[in-house]
């Protein structure tokens, strides 16, 4: 994967969006090849080294829905109050098909932070990542 700079600041965007859908979750989503890759997360970001969570990559979303907040209406797909709770740049520091390492510059989280993709016995999901903050 390709970083490419957003044309408004020095590094990619990174933000995360409380979304209130079906179920509470939060979105985390990075700038990379001029779109918004995204993931789910089932629970709160982790903001402390040693707890990890599960994300679960979505579709990619347009750069511009990166400042989004409000509520998107019944019927539609996402339906629900979406907000955000934490935003701000990051820094690739290693990339391949399975892994991220990034470095996140921003108010809620900041620092190393991994997204490894997992492979859980038994499970179908081809979707599943691990996400926490590294040891530095």
């Amino acid at each position: 994967m390709q970083q490419k700079q957003h044309q408004n600041a020095q590094e990619p965007i990174y933000v995360i969006q409380q979304h209130n859908a079906k179920s509470l979750h939060w979105d985390l989503r990075l700038e990379i090849d001029n779109t918004l890759k995204s993931w789910a997360l089932p629970k709160e970001p982790p903001t402390e080294i040693g707890i990890k969570r599960l994300a679960v990559q979505t579709q990619d979303h347009p750069i511009e829905y990166a400042t989004f907040e409000g509520t998107i209406p019944e019927g539609s797909y996402g339906a629900g109050e979406v907000k955000i709770w934490d935003k701000g740049t990051f820094t690739l520091i290693e990339s391949d098909t399975d892994k991220l390492i990034i470095d996140i510059h921003a108010k809620k989280l900041n620092g190393t932070y991994a997204l490894i993709k997992t492979h859980f016995k038994g499970s179908t999901s081809k979707n599943n990542w691990l996400f926490f903050k590294k040891k530095t």
